[in-house]
């Protein structure tokens, strides 16, 4: 079980970062209002959807799974960022819940980064 779990956290990961797409990419009035308020609608919406998309695929792959969890760290550190300073914790009523899904997947995506981080080749470990 214990080799498993790298494994399971990448898919968790990926899940997440994948499943919002449909919100990017669709223009839902949440995901517009989001980026609108941020300054980056559409551009933003759209290029962080791309973002998300290959860092869930490169996640998905043993091989690129160190490279899909820097990325993610990357955008979805910006996101819980964006919520810290001009979002704020809730959004439209949705209880806190795209924050703490925000910080659940920087957290994990830090872990899985840990876990294969002898797998970055410009890191000397």
């Amino acid at each position: 079980m214990k080799k498993h779990i790298p494994l399971i956290l990448r898919i968790l990961v990926a899940l997440i970062l994948i499943q919002t797409l449909r919100f990017k990419f669709l223009a839902h009035p949440d995901s517009v209002y989001i980026f609108k308020t941020i300054g980056l609608e559409p551009y933003g919406r759209i290029s962080i959807g791309i973002i998300e998309l290959v860092a869930g695929l490169l996640l998905l792959v043993r091989k690129t799974a160190w490279a899909g969890a820097l990325l993610s760290i990357g955008v979805i550190g910006g996101a819980v960022l964006m919520h810290l300073t001009q979002l704020g914790i809730e959004i439209k009523n949705d209880g806190g819940l795209l924050f703490a899904t925000a910080t659940l997947t920087l957290i994990l995506s830090i872990i899985i980064a840990v876990i294969y981080r002898k797998d970055i080749p410009f890191l000397k470990l």
